[in-house]
């Protein structure tokens, strides 16, 4: 737990910007939560968590590994509710996170089996239960994100807010 962040947020659909790297929106959220990230990475914070869901999770997870490059003592831990997550995504996206996880310094399993009900909420849980700060990109919407925000106000956890 010392010295470590987890990231929720939504899945792409549920973005303004859709997670389109040429938006103009999305390059500069993506500065914004890159700079944040520096900023605790300049505070100490050197082990950063990801959920590896589409969207928020994966890209919190692509900032961390090229941040690596500069601050040599990052770790990226994904904590997967189960294996398989990728099942029903598009090759792209899988291989986008199958190249992450191959990168990844640990890989957690909330489930080790197949998706179950709850499993997510599992993920999430372990994520803020094993983080001293959660960075939440939220956008006022019901789900996985507010709920994991909702848990992690519970364990007094610190939470910087992001859109």
């Amino acid at each position: 737990m010392n010295n470590t962040v987890c990231f929720t947020g939504h899945r792409p659909n549920l973005l303004p910007f859709k997670l389109d790297e040429e938006d103009k929106n999305f390059l500069q959220f993506k500065s914004k939560l890159t700079n944040i990230v520096i900023n605790l990475i300049n505070n100490g914070y050197t082990n950063f968590i990801s959920g590896m869901a589409l969207g928020i999770d994966t890209l919190c997870a692509e900032i961390i590994l090229e941040l690596k490059q500069k601050f040599n003592d990052l770790k990226l831990i994904c904590c997967l509710p189960c294996k398989k997550q990728d099942r029903f995504w598009t090759n792209l996206d899988k291989l986008k996170y199958q190249n992450i996880l191959k990168s990844a310094d640990k890989i957690i399993y909330a489930v080790n089996k197949n998706y179950c009900t709850g499993c997510l909420q599992l993920r999430n849980k372990i994520m803020v239960d094993n983080s001293e700060i959660v960075v939440a990109v939220y956008y006022g919407i019901n789900g996985g994100t507010k709920q994991t925000i909702e848990y992690a106000k519970t364990q007094d956890k610190k939470i910087i807010f992001i859109q």
